[in-house]
């Protein structure tokens, strides 16, 4: 047996990790920066709310094409592409702002294209991924990435706020020029990003969504991530609006959103020992009944238990999600695995235009614990039903896990 080589050590892996942490640092700071505009702009939840909707629509609409486009094209390019794609849409939005001419259009517009960007770059990621990253070290190379974005989402959103605090359109231009960084590491990577393809042959997006669902495993939680997302999504919302009424400044607002990245950092370090120590039926299950967490909001609606309780809940988003991507890497074959993962991510993502919009309607129009009880109460669902399932109670082990044992 060929010894593998630790992940440190993986040169290809490396590179794309690097220029995946500077770019998704520079997602962390805008990302912040897009609701902190629309409020000071507008003043309005329920624009905020649009705002967000509209920024997480492309998981829905444009993730099938992309994943079309990842299994048929050139992943390398398709990558860049994005990146180019991206860093434009937010220069032009820079400007705007900077030169006070911004509207609420261009940040919901921009907001589109940018995520949009980032859907298409990611469907060519998990060929990436899984070219440069030997089977055995999926999970761990997958808990890798998530602690590279919880380290973003503990540093990003404070220092997006401070950016946002000295110049608007700051942290816009700094998102920009992040995606030099991505492009520099894709185009650095020596290894293939997919396997040879017969030229000229077909790529019909019915035949991974097919494969896809004929798998349990991933029905049963496409169905659970897709409850989990309206309050994971939500909920930073949330805190962002009711904090920006109590008149907290940008800086104290992106650090709330910040402890959530301590918490997501805290889960990605302890992700590889609970595997060894829980089996993976308990480690799926985790993030959706620590949803009860928000039940003290009910109780004490404070803008600060809020954070909180997101925090709390967080914790557990690495664990459940590096271990149902190892999972899918690993039922996935190749050919199928771009179209089979677009499916995958826009069945999971269905739910996450509507979290920030009934965060911000709700907050328009109830109270914050009506907001908050509607958006958790179908995790606690999903739940439930995700604990009385076969697919998850008959999880073979990940180095068994194969497309020809899922079939």
């Amino acid at each position: 047996m060929t010894e593998l080589v630790p992940l440190r050590r993986n040169r290809d892996f490396v590179l794309y990790q690097s220029g995946g942490l500077l770019s998704t640092f520079g997602s962390g700071i805008s990302g912040i920066a897009y609701p902190l505009l629309t409020l000071s702009l507008t003043h309005s939840a329920a624009k905020t709310g649009y705002v967000g909707a509209i920024e997480f629509a492309p998981l829905v609409l444009v993730s099938v094409p992309a994943g079309v486009a990842a299994d048929r094209f050139d992943r390398r390019l398709l990558m860049i592409a994005s990146d180019v794609v991206g860093a434009t849409a937010l220069g032009l939005l820079a400007v705007a702002v900077l030169t006070g001419r911004a509207e609420f259009w261009m940040i919901a517009l921009v907001a589109f294209v940018d995520m949009s960007a980032a859907v298409v770059y990611r469907s060519g990621s998990s060929g990436a991924m899984k070219a440069v990253v030997p089977q055995p070290q999926l999970a761990d190379a997958s808990s890798v990435t998530m602690a590279r974005m919880s380290t973003v989402r503990l540093v990003a959103p404070p220092l997006g706020g401070a950016l946002f605090g000295l110049s608007r359109g700051l942290p816009f231009v700094v998102d920009s020029v992040s995606y030099l960084f991505s492009t520099a590491s894709l185009l650095l990577m020596r290894t293939p990003f997919q396997e040879e393809r017969v030229p000229g042959a077909r790529t019909p997006f019915r035949e991974g969504l097919a494969y896809f669902w004929s798998i349990p495993f991933l029905r049963t939680t496409v169905g659970m991530v897709a409850a989990s997302n309206l309050v994971a999504v939500g909920a930073p919302i949330a805190v962002i609006i009711l904090a920006h009424r109590e008149g907290l400044s940008s800086a104290a607002i992106g650090g709330f959103i910040a402890v959530q990245g301590v918490m997501l950092l805290a889960g990605s370090a302890v992700s590889p020992l609970l595997r060894r120590i829980f089996p993976m039926r308990l480690i799926l299950l985790s993030e959706f009944w620590m949803a009860l967490v928000y039940v003290a909001f009910l109780v004490y609606p404070s803008v600060y238990v809020l954070a909180a309780c997101a925090a709390l809940h967080a914790f557990w988003f690495p664990n459940t999600d590096s271990a149902i991507n190892a999972y899918s890497y690993a039922l996935i074959p190749d050919r199928l695995l771009g179209r089979a993962m677009a499916a995958s991510n826009t069945l999971r993502a269905a739910s996450a235009p509507l979290g920030p919009l009934l965060a911000g309607l709700l907050l328009a129009h109830t109270t914050p614990q009506i907001a908050i009880a509607v958006l958790a109460a179908p995790v606690v669902v999903a739940a439930a039903l995700g604990t009385v399932s076969p697919a998850l109670r008959d999880l073979p082990s990940l180095a068994e896990a194969s497309p020809a044992a899922a079939g």
